[in-house]
């Protein structure tokens, strides 16, 4: 990125000059330039930061799981650490990537949807990484608009169009998914056809790139893997691994006390009564392919780390494992993300860095995607650069005492499309034990989440008599963190795609009102759910 008129950007506002860079850099190679005790230059880390798509947060094997083997995700939580409430900030794969990328909310990158073109002035942060001297590739999904063009902040450049697919030909697969593309691969500006199953293929090219290396500068592989995006499809290896599983997925809803829109859901695309809009669907048929599909990545996370161990490199490898967003499998009878419940927001997180974390430990505080980029920048001796809605994570990840308590919370945000009309507008507080959510837009109910004692959120307490002061105190802090962060506004966006409107005729019923909405009450007798942060009447 060198050139006189180059500015660092930040949500379209310029925050650092070309006098300014020239500053950020000399600083930033101060910063990296630490000495050991012995007076000897510590060697920067390279980063390996391996994205997933729809791999929710309690699927891997070391957390117990009934019958998947994850060998290699288990390694990592075992010499590394393991981040038990990761969660993102808006669960869907171009917004979320957006904030991994940035370090902002949705309402800032303003990336709210599968379908529109990314903002040019947007500041990626291994941008920060190439400046202070970090060789740079991005291999995989990018899928922020349909776009595969080359992207600001990477040097080596392997990408695919929309959702790219499994197998060229298509095999494996049950439905049509939108933004499918067999085109096969952008290759710094060549078109490359698919040969293989993409989780391999995508492993093979970054691979590749390590081998071909010959530069003694640190560096910085992004690999964004298509898997386990649905329609989940295994590599063939893999297909029918735990076909004589029988496992049943248990009964999570809806509950009592969800929104009636949530009741209507389970009849759509995004519900477990019409999913997919398929007369045939078999909800624990789909969770087990999904497992298998997770096989193949994590078969190729082992790939990745062991070039990087015979190449010696592993230990001064910062390695990250993460999920761009959950799924529900019948959760609140709903499949799919989007939703601010823990099934759909929480994701695995991991990291590998044994010169600076300590093996097999858990923080259980709550962090985000948008603090990867301020996290992984401090990781490397990069700070004061660029403006971040997420914050560093990395003395957390060390195992250190903090100088200031943690964050109490996170705002979570979806955006309503066009294209799938199921699922309204909301933001939620979301901390280590309560869970708040708004709709905006529609008749019907807020939610309110014990977690720690109620963490399949089935008991809806927004209309508890002993939590209307907690009610009221979470609703002004959503208005807090959205006015902290800039996102008073909601941001609109040209309708792009198909629309999926559709519902079974002869499907689950549609929901009925909250019981509390036909009793009439007096203004003074107003709880604090039907009340405003303002309680002047």
């Amino acid at each position: 990125m060198a050139g006189t008129s180059f500015q660092l950007r930040w949500g379209g506002s310029t925050v650092l000059s070309l006098a300014g860079l020239f500053l950020l850099v000399s600083q930033t190679a101060v910063g990296l330039a630490q000495e050991d005790a012995d007076g000897t230059q510590a060697k920067r880390p390279n980063i390996v930061f391996v994205l997933t798509d729809d791999h929710r947060y309690d699927v891997m094997g070391f957390l117990g799981h009934p019958f998947l083997e994850t060998p290699h995700m288990d390694r990592l939580a075992r010499e590394g650490v393991h981040f038990e409430k990761a969660m993102v900030t808006t669960s869907l794969c171009s917004p979320s990537r957006a904030s991994i990328l940035t370090g902002l909310y949705a309402h800032n990158h303003g990336v709210i949807d599968n379908y529109n073109p990314i903002d040019e002035d947007l500041t990626f942060f291994p941008e920060y990484l190439q400046q202070a001297g970090y060789e740079t590739a991005f291999i995989g999904k990018w899928h922020m608009g349909d776009s595969d063009e080359k992207q600001p902040g990477f040097d080596h450049w392997i990408a695919f169009r929309g959702q790219g697919v499994y197998y060229a030909d298509g095999h494996g697969t049950s439905r049509e998914v939108p933004q499918a593309d067999n085109t096969g691969y952008n290759i710094n500006g060549e078109q490359v056809s698919q040969t293989k199953y993409i989780t391999d293929e995508l492993t093979d090219f970054s691979i590749d790139w390590l081998k071909g290396r010959s530069s003694e500068r640190p560096f910085f592989l992004y690999l964004s893997h298509k898997g386990v995006h649905s329609d989940f499809v295994p590599a063939d290896r893999h297909r029918g691994r735990y076909s004589n599983v029988h496992h049943r997925l248990p009964d999570r809803g809806p509950y009592e006390g969800n929104p009636k829109w949530v009741f209507d859901q389970e009849n759509s695309r995004h519900g477990e009564g019409f999913a997919y809009n398929l007369a045939d669907f078999d909800l624990n048929a789909y969770y087990v392919r999904y497992c298998e599909a997770v096989c193949g990545v994590d078969e190729n996370l082992g790939r990745l780390i062991e070039h990087l161990e015979s190449a010696g490199q592993l230990d001064n490898t910062l390695l990250v494992y993460m999920g761009d967003n959950g799924f529900q499998f019948g959760d609140h009878g709903l499949i799919d993300k989007r939703t601010a419940y823990e099934a759909s927001i929480r994701v695995p997180l991991l990291m590998r860095y044994p010169q600076a974390i300590p093996a097999g430990t858990t923080v259980r505080e709550t962090v985000a995607n948008i603090d990867i980029a301020p996290t992984l920048l401090e990781a490397v001796g990069i700070t004061n650069v660029g403006e971040f809605d997420g914050q560093s994570f990395w003395t957390l990840a060390k195992g250190e005492p903090l100088s200031e308590p943690w964050r109490d919370a996170v705002l979570y945000e979806y955006f309503w499309e066009w294209n799938y009309p199921q699922t309204p507008t909301m933001h939620a507080v979301v901390g280590d034990r309560w869970k708040f959510i708004r709709y905006h837009g529609i008749w019907d109910t807020d939610e309110l989440y014990d977690l720690e004692n109620d963490p399949q959120e089935s008991r809806n307490l927004i209309a508890d008599p002993a939590q209307q002061e907690r009610v009221a105190e979470m609703k002004r802090r959503v208005f807090e963190l959205l006015n902290d962060s800039g996102g008073s506004s909601l941001p609109l966006q040209l309708d792009r795609g198909r629309a999926f409107p559709w519902r079974k005729p002869n499907g689950p019923k549609q929901g009925v009102f909250p019981k509390r909405f036909d009793v009439p009450s007096e203004p003074k007798d107003f709880p604090a759910w039907a009340r405003g942060t303002d309680t002047e009447e």
